[in-house]
């Protein structure tokens, strides 16, 4: 599987996805491509952050500022379920009765 596409390969990838949008995308940074030998290159994750941008952009007429503040808002949501992924698998290494009592306290809000 490749690991990064050009910006042919993405607009041919992101079936609603023109070339001025993906440009467009990058120069308000909802995208941040790679640089390798100063060619822009980009990941799964981004192909699917464009279909995304996409939907939101063409289905709810978005523009850049809501697009940025929403896509923002996407990212944080996505970081806090990391953290909780992390806390979760750290709680589970703990002795029972410390799980216990952590499940309490969060149980009491």
């Amino acid at each position: 599987m490749t690991e990064f596409f050009s910006e042919d390969d993405v607009v041919t990838t992101v079936p609603r996805l023109t070339r001025s949008q993906l440009v467009r995308f990058v120069e308000v940074d909802l995208v941040r491509p790679t640089r390798i030998d100063g060619q822009p290159l980009y990941r799964h994750i981004d192909i699917a952050r464009l279909e995304l941008l996409c939907d939101l952009s063409e289905d709810f007429d978005l523009d850049d500022t809501v697009l940025g503040i929403l896509i923002s808002l996407i990212d944080q949501l996505h970081a806090a379920r990391r953290d909780s992924v992390v806390m979760a698998r750290a709680i589970e290494t703990l002795p029972t009765d410390l799980r216990s009592r952590i499940s309490a306290a969060l149980s009491q809000g």
